[in-house]
């Protein structure tokens, strides 16, 4: 779904299901924390 950088290292985040996103919960360059909701998905 997105990648994350943390302490210079690129970080791929992958969703748990298929789906599509729906809305976007974090904004770019934005400091998030673990367990944050980044995305809201959608089941097909």
């Amino acid at each position: 779904v997105c990648i994350i950088e943390a302490m210079k290292l690129l970080n791929e985040i992958t969703a748990e299901t298929s789906g599509r996103v729906v809305e976007i919960c974090a904004e770019n360059a934005q400091v998030v924390e673990y367990g944050q909701v980044l995305f809201k998905l959608a089941k097909e």
